[in-house]
């Protein structure tokens, strides 16, 4: 089979190429190199089965390709506006690959008759009302606030997606995804690679707010299951959350990663909640279990040990 992979030098782009060539699947990576790295791909440039092709997905794919699948997963994903690539740094190419981007890789799928799975996030629940969050809540979210380009996108995103299914039956599934950490994972202030970089280096642990918010931490390896089962069991026009149930506060977390790293590092409350940074996120993954037959097997602890062993051996 040959699948195609937008964003496939990315963090979660790269884990997937590795399962699908594992698989014995002929891959084809997109990525414009705009927040992917080649380091993430290069243990795969000698695979027969691998290809790389440096493009913009938000331009659709180069002519003459034929695949049976596409993973769509580019777009810059941290919410961190001090990361030069976050999507608060890149608003514009954020929401040109998740909307125009995603449209048009829909147009090639239908030509082709082949299967569409969309990336999208647990960012469209915005700061939720409902606790966990199934796939029927509709969001608690800002148009106009500084994560809209991403949350916005990324809903509408599913909207293209969705239409693609309903009036061209399009063979097009939706999965959002929730906070995922793992090997490969950039530095770029997302909450699990600053505290364990931070507790390596004995320095404090940045926590905005009290530090009592709430997040699901989902293990890299499990994540890149579910978005296989997805693609082959999902149903097509459905929504899946794939994310690890298990909820912690930030502080919980800290305390976590400073036991297993024996760090001297302290917390260091830095100020307060970023704007609409949701107090709760935590995934019902009860449609996912009964529809795809997936949950996640990684505990927090054994992931951050993963972790923690592959930052220290870098």
């Amino acid at each position: 089979m040959v699948i195609i992979v937008t964003g496939g030098a990315g963090f979660l782009g790269s884990h997937l190429c590795d399962k699908l060539v594992e698989l014995d699947h002929q891959v084809i990576c997109i990525d414009n190199l705009l927040t992917g790295s080649l380091n993430n791909i290069v243990h795969l440039q000698q695979s027969p089965n691998f290809q790389f092709i440096q493009a913009d997905a938000s331009e659709g794919l180069p002519q003459d390709l034929d695949f049976d699948q596409i993973y769509h997963l580019a777009s810059p994903a941290s919410p961190n506006k001090d990361n030069p690539k976050s999507y608060q740094a890149l608003p514009f190419d954020t929401m040109q690959v998740n909307t125009f981007g995603t449209w048009s890789l829909c147009e090639e799928a239908l030509a082709r008759g082949a299967k569409f799975l969309f990336a999208s996030t647990s960012e469209v629940y915005g700061d939720p009302l409902e606790h966990p969050q199934k796939e029927t809540y509709q969001g608690n979210v800002s148009t106009l606030g500084p994560r809209s380009v991403y949350d916005e996108a990324k809903r509408f995103g599913e909207t293209v997606t969705s239409a693609f299914v309903r009036y061209n039956n399009l063979d097009g599934k939706i999965i959002r995804i929730f906070n995922t950490y793992g090997p490969r994972m950039a530095p770029d202030g997302r909450v699990v690679i600053e505290f364990v970089t931070a507790a390596l280096q004995n320095k404090p642990f940045p926590v905005f707010g009290d530090g009592k918010q709430t997040r699901s931490f989902c293990f890299v390896s499990d994540l890149i299951d579910g978005l296989t089962l997805a693609m082959e069991k999902g149903v097509k026009g459905e929504v899946y959350n794939l994310g690890n149930p298990q909820e912690f506060t930030i502080l919980e977390l800290a305390e976590k990663i400073k036991q297993l790293t024996n760090t001297s590092s302290e917390i260091s409350l830095v100020g307060s909640l970023p704007k609409d940074d949701p107090m709760r996120r935590c995934p019902d993954i009860q449609k996912a279990r009964e529809m795809l037959g997936w949950e996640p097997k990684v505990s927090l602890e054994e992931g951050l040990k993963k972790l923690i062993v592959y930052l220290q051996t870098k």
